[in-house]
This record gives C-alpha cells, sequence and structure tokens, in this order.
C-alpha cells in the first residue's frame, strides 16, 4: 500500500476509528459486524492504544466527523483544484492498515518499557545480555517484507508516519544504546510523558560542543590522573579509588551546571568511600597540597589536631562553585564506614537549609553518591525512598548517583540482589532510572542533565546508574582475582575511560593527540608541585563554627560548674499556659481530652501538680515564643505513645488539625511535630541531620519505646556519639527514650540505659534519667540557651506520667529556678549524723523506694536522686554524700546488674567516697541480677523483684545483700524450696 493510501487513517480519520472503537466499548451492536469482530480480536494493550489514537483537528464539521464512515468519502483535490470524491476504503484495507498502526505503537510502548534490557550497558562486554522476545518485531505479526512499509504511528517518535525500519532504528538508538531508560513504571501521567518527550526528541543524545568534549576530557584527565599519581607515591595505600568510573566528576559538574541555571543554591552531597577523595578534591575543590600533607602523615603536633580525627576517605568538606556567575554552596557529609548511613542525614540537612529558605525546595538539594550493592542491600536506603514524599522528611527530591562498579567487595550481582538492577529498590516511590556505560562519558553527562531537570521540574528522586568497574580490587592492598580471575583479566587488558575518549575526540579532529598528552603531563606536574608543598604544610584550624553556627563556642570549662539561664516569668507560663487549653471556636474536641485540658488549667491556677507533659508543653511553648523553632519527630508523636502528649488536637467530626503552641502570638516561632514512618535509623539520622544545619532550634527524636532506638544504633554510635570528636560536627540533637520497669516484659522495659554511658567519655553529650517535670522543662531550655550544643539522651518515663507524686510546682519553672543535676533530701529525717543509709538511684526507681519509705516510717535513710549521670556530677554528688559520713552507701536500680547505670557508677562512687575519706570505700549494688534479657515476662515475677530489690535497698544488712554477677537463682527453684 502507497503512503498516499494512508490518508484515511491519518487526521480525523484516526480519531474517527478511535471513536467508533469506543462505541464498540459502550455498545458492541452500534457498530459493522466486519469492524466488531475486527475489535474483539484485540488484546489488552492493542485496545488501549487503539482507545489513545488521535488525529488532527481537521475535518470535523460541528459533531460529524469527516472521514470514512459507512457513507461518506473523503474529500481530495484533482489537479485542477476542484474538490473530487475518492472512494471510501473498505473496511479490509481499514483493518489491515489499523492494525499495522497498533502493532507498530504496541512495539513502541514495549521499547518504552523493556528496551533498557537490551542496552549496552556494561563497558567490560561481560554481561551476557540476550535479546528480549517482546522486542522482535516479528512477535507483533510483522515480517520481514514490512520492514520498509511506511506505518502510521500518530507522532509517536515525532513521526507521524515511518517505515518499519526506521522505527526500528530510533528506537534501538533512543532506548537500546549506550542508555538505558526504566520510566514507565511510573503512575504520574505527566512525569511520564515529560521523560518520553526528552528523551526521543533528541534520540537519547545530546550533541555537545567542540568546547563540551574539550571540557569533559579535561575533567577525566583530573579524575584519572589524580587516582594515577596517588598509586605511583603510594602504592598499596587504601584510597578506594575512582578508576574505572571518572565520568562520575564531570557528571556531577553537569548537575551543579545545569542546576544553577534552574534555580539551585545549595547542594548537601552524601558518599561512601569509594570515588571520595577524587570528588573531595576534583569537584569540590579542596587543595591537593592539603589531601597530600594527610597522606604524608601531618601535621606531626598533636595540638594541631582537633578532636580525634578520622580517615581520608570519611572526612567531609564544603566549598562554593561559580557556574557562569551562578554560586552554589556545596557540603560533602561525613561518612563512616557503614555504606549509605549519611543518607538520611544528607536529607535532614537538606530540609533544614529549605525551611531556612522559606520552604524552596529548588534551591537546596540532596545529591546521594551510592555503590552498587549498598543501594541494594542497605535498609536506609528503602527507609530514605520512603520518607521522599513524606510530609515532614520529603526535600523536593534528591538526585541518586550509582557508581556500579558490577561487584560488591567480593560478591557478584547474582549473589547480592534479587533483581535485575541494583536500582530496583527506587521503583517503590516511582523514580525514574537511568542506566548508563561508564565508558561513553558524553552519554553519562546527558543522563545527569536529564536527571537534574527532572528533579527541579517535579520534585521528585531520580536516578542515574553508571555501570562501570573498579581496576583495583575494594581496596588498593586487595587482591580481586581470587574471587573475580575473569572480570579482573579482562580490566588489566582494558583501555581507561579517558583513553577511549581522548581516541574518540582525536578521530573526530576535536583535539590533537598531542593536546591530549598535554592534559595529562600539566596535571601531573601541578600534583608535583602540590605534592612538594605539601611536605610542610600547616593545617589551618577547622572552620566548624561559621554560617549558622557563628556565635557558638566549643565546650571549654567543666560541665558541672555552668548555670544556665533556663527560667522564664510566670506571665509568661501563664501565656503558655492558656493557649495549651484553648481550642478555636466551633472545634470539636475529644471528651477525654477536654477533660486532659481541665486539668492542666487547674494546675495552671493553682500553681501547682504540674506534669510531665505539661511540663514539657511549657517548654516547647515558652521556646517558640521566644522565636525558637522546635521540631518533634517519631512514632505517634503527636498523641504520644502513652497518650499523654496530645500536642496535635483532631476535630471530632472533621478530622481538622489544631496545634495549640503554634497558636500563642502571632509572631512566634514555629513547633514542628511529626508522626514519622515505622522507621528509626532512617529518622534518627534525618533528625541528626537536621541540627547539623539548624543548631538555633530545638530537634527532638521520640522512640515509641526506649529500646525501639536500637535500631538506629548505628546512627547513635557513629553519628551522635562521636560526630564532634571525628569530624568536629556538633549537634543539639534530644533523643527521647521511654524507659521503666513496670511489668511489660523484655521488650518494653528497659531503653538500654547502660549503653548510652558506655558510649559517654570526652563531654560528647549529656545522658540524663529525670524524676521530676521541672527538670525535663529546664533541660529542654537549657539544650539552646548555652553557647555550645551537645547531644541530649533522655530516659523519659512511662507510669510516671500519671504518677500522682511525679509532679512540680510552677515555682519551679518560674525566676530563679534552674536545671539540677543532682537531687538531694529535703524530706524530714534525723539529723544528717545520724542517717543509717544513703541509697542513690536515678529514674523512676526513686518513687518506688519513696513510696515504701514512708510507708515503713523510715526517717534514717536518705535517697539521693542523680539527674544527670553523664557528664557525671562529682563535686554536686561528693557534697551530697559529705552529709552522712556514718552512712552505708546503696546504689539501687531496677535493671539488671549488667545493664542499667551501676557499672558506670561503680567506680566513681569508690572515687568520691576514697576521697571523702568516708566509713565505707565502696557503694553496695541493690537490683536484679545480671541477666541476658533486660526484664521478666512474667508479671508476678516482676511485682517480686521489684518489691524485694526495694526491701533490700532500705533495709537490708549490707552483708545480706546478693552479689550482682554471682549465677542467679531461678525464682522457681527459690519458691520451691520454700
Amino acid at each position: 500500500m502507497q503512503p498516499d493510501q494512508l490518508s484515511f487513517l491519518t487526521g480525523a480519520n484516526a480519531t474517527y476509528v478511535s471513536e467508533l472503537y469506543a462505541r464498540f466499548v459502550e455498545n458492541p451492536g452500534t457498530v459493522d459486524a466486519d469492524w466488531a469482530e475486527f475489535f474483539r480480536e484485540l488484546d489488552d494493550d492493542a485496545r488501549e492504544i487503539l482507545a489513545e489514537l488521535k488525529g488532527a483537528p481537521w475535518g470535523r464539521n460541528g459533531n460529524k466527523v469527516i472521514g470514512v464512515a459507512d457513507d461518506v468519502a473523503v474529500p481530495a483535490k484533482k489537479a485542477g483544484g476542484k474538490a473530487a470524491a475518492t472512494p471510501a476504503p473498505s473496511v479490509e484495507e481499514i483493518r489491515k492498515v489499523a492494525l499495522d498502526s497498533i502493532r507498530a505503537l504496541m512495539l513502541i510502548r514495549v521499547y518504552r518499557v523493556r528496551g533498557h534490557l537490551e542496552a549496552q550497558l556494561d563497558p567490560l562486554g561481560l554481561q551476557k545480555r540476550e535479546p528480549h522476545p517482546e522486542l522482535d518485531y516479528h512477535s507483533y505479526g510483522f515480517v520481514d517484507a514490512d520492514l520498509d512499509r511506511e506505518i502510521f504511528i500518530d507522532n509517536a517518535l515525532g513521526l507521524e508516519t515511518a517505515t518499519l525500519r526506521t522505527i526500528l532504528r530510533v528506537l534501538r538508538e533512543t532506548y537500546c544504546g549506550k542508555i538505558g531508560v526504566e520510566f514507565m513504571h511510573i503512575q504520574d501521567p505527566d512525569q511520564k510523558a515529560w521523560i518520553q518527550k526528552r528523551i526521543e526528541s533528541i534520540r537519547n543524545h545530546t550533541e555537545f560542543t567542540e568546547r563540551g568534549k574539550q571540557a569533559i576530557l579535561e575533567r577525566l584527565t583530573e579524575a584519572e590522573g589524580l587516582e594515577r599519581f596517588l598509586q605511583m607515591k603510594y602504592t598499596g595505600t587504601k584510597r578506594f579509588g575512582l578508576e574505572g568510573g571518572e565520568p562520575l566528576i564531570p557528571a556531577l559538574e553537569q548537575i551543579l551546571k545545569r542546576g544553577s541555571q534552574l534555580g539551585l543554591t545549595d547542594v548537601t552531597l552524601g558518599m561512601a568511600h569509594r570515588g571520595r577523595l577524587n570528588v573531595l578534591t576534583n569537584f569540590m575543590k579542596k587543595p591537593f597540597v592539603a589531601l597530600f600533607s594527610e597522606f604524608q602523615g601531618n601535621p606531626a603536633k598533636p595540638e594541631d589536631v582537633q578532636g580525634s580525627g578520622d580517615v581520608k576517605y570519611h572526612l567531609g568538606t564544603s566549598a562554593d562553585r561559580d557556574f557562569d556567575g551562578n554560586v552554589v554552596h556545596l557540603s560533602l557529609t561525613p561518612n563512616p564506614s557503614h555504606l549509605e548511613v549519611a543518607d538520611s542525614v544528607v536529607l535532614g540537612k537538606v530540609r533544614a537549609k529549605q525551611t531556612q529558605k522559606d520552604g524552596d525546595t529548588r534551591q537546596a538539594m540532596g545529591l546521594l553518591i551510592h555503590g552498587d550493592a549498598a543501594f541494594a542491600g542497605q535498609g536506609v536506603v528503602s527507609e530514605c525512598l520512603a520518607m521522599s514524599q513524606l510530609v515532614g522528611y520529603s526535600t523536593g527530591g534528591t538526585v541518586h548517583v550509582v557508581i556500579n562498579t558490577q561487584i560488591g567487595f567480593t560478591t557478584a550481582p547474582q549473589y547480592s540482589r534479587s533483581g535485575p538492577y541494583c536500582t530496583d529498590v527506587a521503583k517503590m516511590v516511582q523514580a525514574p532510572i537511568f542506566h548508563v556505560n561508564g565508558d561513553d562519558p558524553e552519554a553519562v553527562v546527558h543522563v545527569a542533565r536529564i536527571a537534574i531537570e527532572f528533579r527541579q521540574e517535579f520534585a521528585t528522586d531520580v536516578v542515574v546508574d553508571m555501570v562501570c568497574y573498579r581496576r583495583h580490587g575494594h581496596n588498593e592492598s586487595d587482591e580481586p582475582a581470587f574471587t573475580q580471575p575473569l572480570m579482573y583479566r579482562k580490566i588489566a587488558s582494558h583501555p581507561t575511560t579517558r583513553q577511549i575518549y581522548a581516541e574518540k575526540l582525536i578521530a573526530e579532529g576535536v583535539v590533537t593527540a598531542e593536546q591530549a598528552d598535554t592534559l595529562v603531563s600539566d596535571f601531573q606536574t601541578m600534583l608535583e608541585r602540590e605534592f612538594e608543598a605539601g611536605k610542610s604544610f600547616k593545617v589551618n584550624k577547622a572552620d566548624w563554627l561559621e554560617g549558622k553556627w557563628a556565635g557558638l563556642g566549643a565546650l571549654t570549662d567543666e560541665e558541672e560548674m555552668r548555670d544556665e539561664n533556663t527560667d522564664v516569668s510566670f506571665d509568661l507560663l501563664q501565656e503558655v499556659g492558656r493557649a495549651i487549653t484553648t481550642v478555636p471556636d466551633g472545634f470539636n474536641l475529644n471528651r477525654k481530652i477536654a477533660r486532659q485540658l481541665e486539668a492542666k488549667q487547674q494546675m495552671m491556677a493553682t500553681g501547682q501538680g504540674i506534669d510531665w507533659a505539661t511540663a514539657e508543653a511549657l517548654a516547647i511553648g515558652t521556646l517558640v515564643v521566644e522565636g525558637t523553632g522546635v521540631r518533634l519527630s517519631g512514632q505517634d508523636s503527636g498523641r504520644g505513645t502513652f497518650s499523654h502528649r496530645h500536642s496535635v488536637l483532631i476535630d471530632q467530626e472533621t478530622e481538622s488539625r489544631y496545634v495549640p503552641l503554634n497558636h500563642i502570638r502571632p509572631d512566634q516561632g514555629n513547633f514542628e511535630v511529626i508522626d514519622s514512618l515505622l522507621s528509626e535509623e532512617g529518622v534518627l539520622g534525618f533528625e541528626y541531620g537536621y541540627t547539623l544545619s539548624e543548631p538555633a532550634g530545638l530537634t527532638m527524636w521520640e522512640g515509641q519505646f526506649g529500646d525501639f532506638a536500637n535500631g538506629a544504633q548505628v546512627i547513635i554510635d557513629q553519628f551522635i556519639s562521636s560526630g564532634e570528636s571525628k569530624w568536629l560536627r556538633m549537634s543539639g540533637l534530644v533523643l527521647l527514650l521511654p524507659h521503666g520497669y513496670e511489668g511489660q516484659g523484655p521488650e518494653h522495659s528497659s531503653a538500654r540505659f547502660e549503653r548510652y554511658l558506655q558510649l559517654s567519655a570526652e563531654d560528647n553529650w549529656q545522658v540524663c534519667n529525670f524524676t521530676t517535670p521541672a527538670n525535663y522543662y529546664h533541660a529542654l531550655r537549657r539544650q539552646v540557651r548555652r553557647n555550645y550544643r551537645k547531644p541530649l539522651v533522655v530516659m523519659t518515663p512511662k507510669s510516671l506520667l500519671r504518677h500522682k507524686l511525679a509532679v512540680s510546682p510552677l515555682a519551679d519553672f518560674g525566676p530563679g529556678s534552674r536545671f539540677r543535676r543532682v537531687l538531694g533530701e529535703t524530706a524530714a529525717l534525723v539529723p544528717d549524723e545520724a542517717i543509717r543509709r544513703v541509697v542513690l538511684c536515678t529514674g523512676k526507681v526513686y518513687y518506688d523506694l519513696i513510696e515504701e519509705r514512708t510507708k515503713r516510717n523510715l526517717d534514717d535513710v536518705a535517697i539521693i536522686r542523680i539527674e544527670q549521670l553523664y557528664p557525671w556530677p562529682k563535686e554536686t554528688v561528693l557534697k551530697q554524700l559529705a552529709r552522712y559520713p556514718n552512712a552505708e552507701v546503696v546504689w539501687a536500680q531496677e535493671e539488671p546488674a549488667n545493664m542499667g547505670a551501676w557499672i558506670f557508677v561503680d567506680r566513681r562512687l569508690e572515687f568520691i567516697l576514697e576521697e571523702l575519706s568516708h566509713k565505707v570505700r565502696r557503694a553496695h549494688y541493690v537490683g536484679r541480677k545480671a541477666a541476658a534479657a533486660p526484664a521478666t515476662g512474667v508479671h508476678k515475677n516482676h511485682v517480686y523483684e521489684q518489691a524485694l530489690l526495694v526491701e533490700q535497698a532500705l533495709t537490708s544488712a549490707l552483708f545480706t545483700l546478693p552479689q550482682p554477677f554471682r549465677r542467679q537463682t531461678k525464682l522457681s527453684q527459690v519458691q520451691g524450696a520454700k
């Protein structure tokens, strides 16, 4: 059939066929029997395509389609210009051409879906990609004789008609070249259409200018040159080089350059160790002389080092880059060896920066560089993706770049993931994925440009999967041929990416061989010069207190000797109290919550009985009135796990939300409370990152139960407890960890108090277990009312939230009040010299002790509460113990002896008693014996154990107290003996 005979399926006639099909769908009896039979034979995909088939707007007369119809002919012009009717084609002719169109469009659609499966992605050629049957045109009824026949494809691929041969060529160029695109899983039609148009309109290829190509070669020369130089100077030294993945550098440059044209001003990067030194120097512009000085072991003097320091490939830095007058600030977040764990930290930093920019997500962005095995295997990746579109955690999309070396240390992909690609996890948020051959630098830069454009357009995540290789093993001292002999035999003979690209540009006449060689030699000469200068390079003092941190300092004096001004006026307390107990007119408040608000009104009116939730609200409220932003997130944080907080009120008829703390004054700071997704590691890392960018606010993370924090142990160990020492990065993050033994079993009793105390050193943070709401109030305000920042770990209460004794008077919040690290005895007891026993404790067990002491009328036992265990308040504890020179000293706790605070306080109390020349030189332990599980799961046993430890602490003779680490006799055996 000739092209001019296709006219009946173009324009309005295509619309006619589509509308005819629509009539068939509505009522098959309204169309001709031949058409009905034709439509019935179509499969689902073909029907969908036919339903979408559309033509040009010509040919309509009112509501009637001018085209192929039962008795309507298509007008055509004769040579003389007069219209003449051509006979309407038969149904069989229409059927044939329509079927060709449908088949061709189905073929095009399948290439969009599966074309990536035949893309040439592996630079080593080791991946054997078998032809996919759905990409074979024969599968759609075409034969070889059809290759040069014109087919109507309705402007798909930018063509109205094309031969089958042309269609296949365009499809192969667009979807099966050095780039494979996965985007048809996206449900948003605008996003899908944007990608389709963006790549099909240019055959998924950018025609770079000569200067653009030269710039790519320069970046490749620098990336390869640094690695070769380090290998020569420090053979075998670990650096986790970028060899094989050098196009990362020009790709990152393209993301910044194009991003800056689209409004980007601030980029926070996160990456593991692979290629980090290259990124630090060639992209972040860290001076080469500084890098070489680190390799050479400088500085030599310990006083030149602040903190413990870290290995070179974990360090971060910051810089400003200028692209055609558009300045972009870069910040590379320090990263431990725990792959991907910095991802959520980066996202938290970005969120804080966006908040500072009035929520503009186009200005600040996260750029995460991943390894292939880690991206597929590390759970925090999926946690971060799960956060990406949530109100409390979204950052307007992250650009992910995967350095896909096709191996994880020694583990091949078939053993490290279940899907075909390491990036399959990104489909959970419908992110588009661009797979690209790392030996085609232009293709890599091309997809990097599309990625940043997509992110700026749609504010969602996008992934670039650069398939490359490692020229060395996992590190430079590793022998990869032990486990991958074939791969590394191939790599040994494979030219570098720079060599391949230089030869391409030489062949194109873009550069000469001499010019390419000069780039290499000039760069090596510069590195030699920097290397020599590094031998005498003196490290500058760290600039860690600049920008948002300006005005803050490091803790230089004794923490215990500091008293921060955390009190406020009674007028302000009452103002906040009114706000948190008032709801708008017409708001349908839950009746139970209404009673709680009435109780709070009574507390504020009488100045007595302030409970934990009210104290917390007063702390937050007074801070936001003073202009300090407060952010609280965690699972069920709005209501509170124990239904105590109710910081977000829900209308019982409309489910509209009201946050009283955001309605105190018009010009106040913002209180943001977020019910998080069911994640600990991702969310805690996010909040930690938030504090790195926002030191002026109070940021809190709350565990649903304290022991749930062990799901985020990596964040606690690698960042929160040690980040300041390793990387000079302070944080004021607050961890709220519900803790206390109330018979709820092993999983909901202990927040693993002992772990935080074991990590305590060098004034790295504070670990507290309060007994009064007022102390909690002052501790929260203290976080942002002093001139330095430290994390605060709080063992928060559960049963004490409603305990009748665990309350504070309003006077303890007002003028002259302060935080108290140790709470001594205020009860009317015998004279201090006559005190028989001093019981030291922390947290909830105090109330068990005080109630039992009152019941037994014991006036010769003093109880001292340690509210802050770290930094250890030695002088305050010493002064309290000095009051009782003749007393026995007991440490009482609910936790087993190998848990809780006992191991931490034991020797510290011994040192204090020795210094006092006290009559006893060691404190005695009272509590549960050492155990594998934190608590019993049998409530009867819990009650027995709790009563026993309270009795032993108050009345038992010292020689009868059990040895905490002696093999424990089972309770059943004791009861049986009785």
